[in-house]
């Protein structure tokens, strides 16, 4: 093979390749919202049951003994899954800048079309600063994975704040306790998703 019948193989291998990425962050996107929304969707059903069930005193509490663990359960199940999926829409977003990069350098000539993504830094802040995005700590707070850790977090709350309420604890006492354990619960989930992503975004 030549050198220009080799151009033309690799720039039909990049087209290929740049599309299967685009494709997959797509799909890490949709899958991101579809496992949110099943999350959702179960704490909605989860809030419905417990208003059928709240006039009556002796299934109250066997109810949120049944459900809440099981909320907590699937909420991190689908945390975890959200923090892959948000390393890997990152990781096929720099492998596209590469592409671009390279169709800029060896196609487009004194074209712009593909300049923003010829970049001396092969980071991945500076592929999502490509995007409009500036990713740093505080922007995870911003990701699908930070909302759902929220929704963990307040639901791991309630569910100590009921356990100490029904060991007779006192009232002021269980609603600080409550909190100190969402707030814990939210800051260990947060602190997951940046030293899970933050190795990848260098």
């Amino acid at each position: 093979m030549d050198d220009g019948d080799r151009e033309k193989a690799l720039l039909s291998a990049l087209t290929t390749e740049h599309f299967a990425l685009q494709t997959s962050r797509a799909g890490t996107i949709a899958e991101s919202t579809g496992r949110a929304t099943i999350f959702l969707s179960v704490l909605s059903a989860a809030l419905i049951g417990l208003g059928f069930v709240s006039g009556n005193d002796r299934v109250v509490r066997p109810y949120l003994a049944a459900v809440l663990p099981t909320l907590v359960v699937i909420g991190v199940l689908t945390f975890l899954r959200l923090v892959e999926t948000t390393v890997e829409n990152s990781l096929d977003l720099r492998r596209i800048q590469r592409i671009r990069a390279y169709y800029q350098h060896e196609l487009a000539g004194e074209r712009e079309f593909f300049a923003d993504a010829v970049i001396a830094d092969d980071s991945m802040q500076a592929a999502w600063s490509l995007v409009g995005t500036r990713p740093g700590r505080w922007e995870f707070l911003l990701t699908t994975a930070a909302l759902v850790g929220a929704v963990n977090a307040v639901l791991s709350g309630l569910g100590v704040a009921l356990v100490a309420g029904a060991l007779g604890v006192g009232t002021g006492l269980t609603v600080v306790v409550g909190v100190v354990v969402a707030f814990v619960a939210f800051g260990a989930q947060f602190t997951y998703i940046v030293r899970a992503t933050a190795r990848r975004m260098r």
